[in-house]
């Protein structure tokens, strides 16, 4: 039997406040998921290892995917990358991005010599 790569389902929700990555993680521990960010590109990664065969115990179909997974998101430049909070519940992972207030754009005058 192959294990595959896969690739978890995500949604991705924008409020006025912050950015929501919301990543099924189905029968994954949160010990074995690991979440980075790096030059502002955001990388869920980790594993979902395949339960091996028990004696007296055949598979037939083994439709789910199993094996390493990663995905990776460019983040907005509004995004406060030092704020990001997650929470892992019941398969569920759930990245808070906050956003950062835009500085206010000034204009100046250049004086030409």
């Amino acid at each position: 039997m192959k294990v595959n790569d896969w690739s978890p389902a995500v949604d991705i929700i924008e409020t006025a406040e912050e950015y929501l990555i919301k990543a099924e993680l189905p029968e994954i521990k949160k010990e074995d998921v690991k979440v980075t960010v790096e030059e502002g590109v955001l990388t869920i990664q980790g594993e979902r290892k395949y339960e091996s065969e028990e004696k007296n115990r055949k598979h037939h179909r083994v439709e789910r995917f199993y094996g390493s997974f990663a995905r990776s998101f460019h983040l907005p430049e509004d995004t406060d990358t030092s704020a990001i909070r997650a929470e892992f519940t019941e398969g569920m992972l759930n990245l808070h991005l906050p956003k950062m207030e835009k500085p206010a754009t000034r204009s100046v005058e250049i004086n030409i010599n």
